[in-house]
């Protein structure tokens, strides 16, 4: 996704056309709750997790907003990792 991502962002550059990608994982969704099936597979899932808890869609909507906002308005070609630590792990 990051090489689409820089790929899309450079053939558009010059349009105002600005792309990024938000790279999201354990968001607190029906969708995950769904896939773990109890807590017990939820509760190890989160403890992969720095932050040791999972994002709520609100947090992911946040970052989407910022990056569609004019305040990201030299922003493109970029991969923001939405993933409470866990690349940093």
């Amino acid at each position: 996704m990051e090489g689409l991502t820089k790929s899309a962002a450079l053939e558009v550059a010059g349009t105002g056309v600005r792309v990024n990608v938000i790279a999201v994982v354990t968001t607190d969704t029906g969708m995950l709750t769904r896939f773990t099936n109890t807590d017990e597979n939820k509760a190890a899932l989160v403890s992969t997790v720095p932050l040791k808890r999972l994002a709520t869609p609100e947090e992911i909507a946040h970052v989407i907003a910022f990056v569609g906002s004019a305040n990201a308005s030299y922003m493109t070609g970029s991969s923001i990792p939405v993933d409470g630590g866990k690349l940093a792990h």
